[in-house]
């Protein structure tokens, strides 16, 4: 197995000869040892802090209760998303043309700027 090094991680190359001449063994899961793993019931909780509790208890694994082959993405569309503010320097012509632009549109600057970086994050999600 060889590995890069970058400046404060070592990420290692699965792919590379010593890994295929089984140097290296991963150990195998839960999963992979049996053909279909059965799933347990999910108990019934009196309260809240009681299935807190249950969860975050590091002796039940949370892959025994759910059929992993059968889950859904789960959507969230009334959560309200965390934001964090930056600092970004942009040339003066760059943030006037960018303020002329939402003064057309009758729009907060930072506002479009904004939907302008999420529609290009689109764009190349939808590339790659």
């Amino acid at each position: 197995m060889s590995y890069k090094s970058t400046r404060s991680f070592v990420s290692f190359l699965p792919e590379t000869n010593t890994a295929k001449k089984g140097l290296f063994m991963q150990k195998p899961t839960k999963l992979q040892n049996s053909t279909k793993p059965r799933v347990k019931a999910i108990p019934k909780f009196k309260s809240e802090a009681a299935e807190r509790k249950f969860w975050e208890d590091a002796a039940n694994d949370a892959t025994e209760y759910f059929d992993v082959d059968n889950m859904q993405a789960a959507k969230f569309t009334n959560l309200k998303p965390t934001t964090t503010s930056i600092s970004l320097r942009l040339s003066d012509s760059l943030l006037d043309g960018i303020r002329r632009q939402a003064n057309k549109l009758d729009v907060p600057y930072q506002s479009l700027m904004k939907v302008w970086l999420t529609e290009k994050l689109g764009e190349a999600s939808k590339r790659s």
